[in-house]
């Protein structure tokens, strides 16, 4: 693939990806890709990863469902050996292949949506309710005297 410069593009089931499924709310949807295999200037083998997918996670602030868009755009250096890592270029993420050099797409896909999902995934459109942040309701501290300076008691004391 790599030597053939070949690209493949598609759409990937959520629910084919197992291991992905588990860190999820639900397993609807599609993953879309890009693969694309190549050689750069400097010989070392790559496959370029772009994936999207609306996938629904759990936020940790409310325990309500809710879908994350979530982008893939990731540049992998194969290597066969772990010590082959040390020379790859800075932009390049290592990737190990079997001896052979086959690799399954759908397992990297998988992979990499998987490296994409927040480690505690929060919706940012939720917000606490008021009885757990502790914050009474606008109403009843706007009127009240809170302008009044705390320390005005230790001024009274220092006369």
């Amino acid at each position: 693939m790599v030597s053939a410069r070949r690209s493949f593009e598609g759409t990937l089931p959520i629910a084919a990806m197992s291991r992905l499924c588990e860190a999820l709310a639900g397993p609807d949807g599609v993953a879309q890709f890009e693969l694309d295999f190549g050689r750069d200037s400097l010989g070392t083998d790559y496959l370029d990863v772009r994936a999207q997918a609306s996938l629904t996670l759990v936020c940790q602030r409310t325990l309500e469902p809710f879908v994350l868009p979530v982008v893939v755009n990731t540049r992998l250096g194969l290597i066969k050996l772990e010590r082959d890592e040390a020379g790859l270029p800075p932009d390049c993420e290592p990737l190990l292949v079997a001896e052979d050099g086959r690799l399954k797409p759908a397992d990297v896909i998988e992979d990499e949506l998987l490296l994409a999902l927040p480690l505690i995934p929060i919706n940012p459109d939720s917000s606490l309710p008021d009885e757990v942040t502790g914050h009474e309701p606008e109403e009843n501290s706007a009127g009240e005297g809170r302008s009044e300076n705390p320390f005005a008691v230790l001024r009274e004391l220092k006369k």
